[in-house]
């Protein structure tokens, strides 16, 4: 009752709109409505002897790191990835990113519960193509990214997907434990807070679920994947401050334009000087393969901007005043967030010298 309460919530919002927006969230009702009605409790299909071994295997390890996350990483207990989906697609959403051609700044859209966020996402990847191509249209920079899961944050129970199981044991846990951080403290109208939170969790529930459940080799290989996605961070970072000095020049746009795609080049460029430092390890090749422009680098980026500074701080302090500390930081405005995060990595660079 409570899940149908909460639909028709959703749905009297969506009476209120018109056009363009009333579209966005039908589609996003149905796709959620259409979710709910296809859970199935994973202890029922532990226990089928219809179920596939293999997928009662993955299930069995997936309710083991449901309960890890409340007792160990001290996430909610409640029945969210505690039943399952099977999708017939590769992905559950395609979310939508978007700059102007000469910011490196994302768009920003605003919905009634998640508040305000750096992308927009489609249960359809037409619909999600569709409105690209009108955002490019109009001149922006887009960039279209399938994601294996979502949160609801808590509003919903949200369901284990076929689209999360089929990328092993560690990849599956990291989802869990993101997703959950997401249940545990969200910001609305600030994704790269959310989002390092979350990275911060799942990175630190991840490595204490290999150290506890898997092999030496498997935490090490998880620390050099973890270690690779920090440097490929610090290049994206890079190259959006190059981006920034290069917009705020007072050159003509066609200028612009030039420098813009040298800018672009000169990060391939980095990238093989990263990799020949991997040891030739081409895990971000095809991250490189795509077209890039401004958009690319936000999708990345609302991921990893506070990334290293909420990590060394976790890892400092713990995992439980670490909590404490970012509840904090939620509580405050945006401008006074950020400037305590900075602060952060002040104390971090003292201690440091010191």
């Amino acid at each position: 009752m409570a899940t149908v309460a909460r639909m028709l919530a959703c749905c009297g919002l969506v009476l209120g709109l018109t056009g363009c927006a009333a579209s966005y969230y039908w589609q996003a009702i149905h796709g959620q409505i259409g979710l709910m009605r296809q859970r199935e409790p994973i202890e029922d299909m532990i226990e089928a002897p219809a179920v596939d071994p293999a997928l009662k295997a993955t299930l069995t390890r997936i309710a083991a790191m449901r309960r890890f996350a409340v007792e160990k990483l001290e996430l909610p207990d409640n029945d969210s990835y505690t039943s399952y989906v099977a999708l017939e697609r590769p992905y559950v959403v395609w979310n939508v990113v978007a700059t102007q051609e000469f910011s490196a700044d994302p768009q920003r859209w605003c919905f009634p519960f998640a508040g305000c966020v750096a992308y927009r996402g489609y249960f359809q990847q037409a619909a999600a193509e569709e409105f690209a191509a009108e955002l490019a249209a109009d001149g922006l920079d887009t960039h279209i990214g399938g994601s294996t899961a979502y949160s609801t944050l808590g509003y919903f129970d949200d369901p284990v997907l076929s689209t999360m199981v089929n990328g092993g044991e560690q990849y599956i846990a990291s989802l869990l434990f993101h997703e959950l951080a997401h249940q545990k403290l969200y910001v609305k109208d600030d994704s790269e807070f959310s989002e390092a939170f979350a990275t911060v969790v799942e990175e630190l529930g991840t490595e204490l679920w290999l150290m506890e459940n898997g092999s030496a080799a498997d935490v090490e290989r998880y620390r050099l994947r973890r270690d690779r996605r920090g440097e490929f961070g610090e290049l994206v970072a890079a190259q959006q401050a190059r981006l920034r000095a290069l917009y705020a020049s007072a050159a003509a746009p066609e200028q612009l334009r030039v420098d813009k795609e040298r800018a672009f080049a000169t990060m391939r460029s980095e990238y093989e000087a990263l990799k020949a430092q991997w040891g030739g390890s081409g895990e971000y090749d095809g991250w490189f393969a795509q077209s890039m422009n401004n958009a690319t680098l936000a999708a990345v980026a609302t991921y990893t901007q506070w990334l290293p500074t909420m990590r060394i701080r976790a890892r400092a302090v713990g995992l439980t005043a670490f909590y404490r500390d970012t509840e904090a930081l939620s509580k405050l405005d945006l401008a006074e967030r950020q400037e305590r995060l900075r602060a952060w990595n002040t104390d971090l660079s003292v201690s440091a010298a010191r």
